[in-house]
């Protein structure tokens, strides 16, 4: 389903969507940037977006868990929460197979306010945690340029404020943005950015793709046309030759600076643990253009995060593992494993092929802890059938595959070295199927059927 037939590539938009369907909160009261809009937020997670109309000291109003509720996302696409993945590894799939390259405009939303003099504790930019180092950009998007081939990616980093036109963030290992600025670095040179803040549904997903279904000769903006339906307009900036969203709320210019750390954290991370201070890599901002009444987004560590990237990741995930092992049918992060647990739903003709999707699903995502294989008959999205699964059919003795020394994520408190150890499960039914594994059934009734009292 095309979001820009349905009016959905622009976050005011959404926000009249989700009012619309009865899924936005305004808090009316003046709440402060420091812990309390976040306080607030945490009483909602989960459920309805909250919109901050008043921060105190600030212009602009605050948006918060636009994406923490699976099933309303689905409806962005009028499909359910089961299928949304599905509905995303095909738009994958057909950027891989047909890119949309985008439009580069001059004026649009996103510049009718120009800032030669950015400074940016004039953004409602909030303290989430109490631990936390400082204010955090947490849902921007950022957009740079291959300084060798020019080609655009897109990612989503946490930002922490540090001064006027400064912040330091974290870059992954893995990530194509870290390979730009190696590069970068390597001849001494910053590299340039835009940080695009209040971006709509399709421009985040692209960002959340992991490198691995995302190839780095390909232009990522082509992911968020094709889930628009229609080529991203971007803008040109004032200070930088990279682009920005030319709907975004706000764009942040500036330059990643050579061979300059400073310290950033700690952070309440997605594992629900603070990130350590070290020192990182440093964003020195050299404008800012807004819209003329914006509205500023930021994501809360948790519920949201997972669902950004639970969802993308394991629609890319899919899309790599289904065309490995064709009998993978569907896959899906376990609920609260933040996510670092994949669950692999298989059709097994072939004892062997739960083998083959396990290694399948451990290539095509780097950071990913345990994958679990389980059968067509086991609801993969209920943590409660899949552990049933486990402890009914996994024989540990030969089921469990052990694979130490892998590369680990760094987030997570359990790695050491940046190694640890990865896990596959095997809870499938072995070939040929025995009958003790037959699940026990009732019969299928529809109970509109029935005269019920008090039901």
């Amino acid at each position: 389903m095309d979001l820009a037939k349905r009016n959905l590539i622009d976050l005011q938009q959404y926000i009249c969507f989700l009012e619309d369907n009865n899924h936005l909160v305004r808090i009316k009261s003046e709440v402060d940037a420091d812990f309390e809009l976040a306080g607030i937020a945490k009483k909602y997670e989960g459920g309805k977006t909250v919109l901050f109309e008043k921060v105190r000291g600030r212009d602009y109003p605050v948006l918060m868990g636009l994406y923490w509720n699976r099933d309303m996302m689905a409806k962005f696409f009028r499909t359910s929460s089961a299928q949304l993945p599905f509905v995303l590894a095909d738009d994958i799939r057909r950027w891989r197979q047909s890119p949309m390259d985008p439009v580069t405009l001059k004026n649009g939303p996103a510049n009718e306010v120009i800032e030669a003099s950015p400074n940016l504790y004039h953004l409602p930019i909030p303290h989430h945690s109490e631990g936390d180092g400082g204010p955090y950009l947490t849902s921007s998007v950022v957009i740079a340029k291959d300084p060798d081939t020019g080609v655009r990616n897109l990612s989503i980093h946490r930002m922490m404020v540090v001064g006027k036109t400064r912040f330091t963030f974290l870059l992954e290992e893995l990530g194509h943005l870290m390979d730009y600025y190696k590069r970068a670095e390597a001849k001494g040179e910053a590299l340039e950015l835009t940080v695009n803040n209040g971006v709509d549904f399709a421009v985040t997903m692209a960002g959340a793709v992991p490198a691995s279904a995302a190839p780095i000769e390909m232009d990522e903006l082509g992911i968020a046309s094709q889930l628009r339906g229609e080529p991203v307009e971007l803008l040109e900036s004032q200070t930088v030759s990279v682009e920005g969203i030319a709907n975004a709320q706000f764009i942040i210019e500036g330059k990643v600076l050579p061979h300059v750390r400073e310290a950033e954290g700690p952070y309440a991370e997605v594992t629900g643990y603070y990130a350590t201070r070290e020192d990182r890599w440093v964003f020195e901002a050299s404008a800012i253009t807004r819209r003329k009444q914006p509205v500023f987004h930021s994501i809360l560590s948790g519920k949201e995060v997972y669902n950004a990237y639970g969802l993308i990741a394991g629609a890319g995930a899919f899309d790599k593992v289904h065309s490995l092992v064709p009998e993978v049918t569907a896959v899906h992060f376990s609920d609260g494993s933040v996510p670092y647990h994949l669950v692999v739903q298989i059709d097994k003709k072939h004892e062997g092929s739960q083998r083959n999707a396990m290694m399948a699903a451990f290539v095509s995502l780097a950071f990913v802890k345990t994958v679990t294989v389980v059968d067509t008959d086991v609801d993969l999205y209920s943590v409660h059938d899949v552990e049933w699964a486990v402890q009914t059919r996994c024989l540990y003795e030969k089921d469990i595959l052990m694979i130490p020394d892998a590369i680990g994520h760094r987030l997570n408190p359990s790695v050491e070295n940046d190694k640890w150890t990865r896990m596959g499960i095997d809870a499938t039914v072995p070939l040929p199927r025995d009958s003790r594994f037959e699940r026990a059934t009732v019969r299928q009734v529809n109970l509109d059927d029935y005269e019920i009292e008090g039901g």
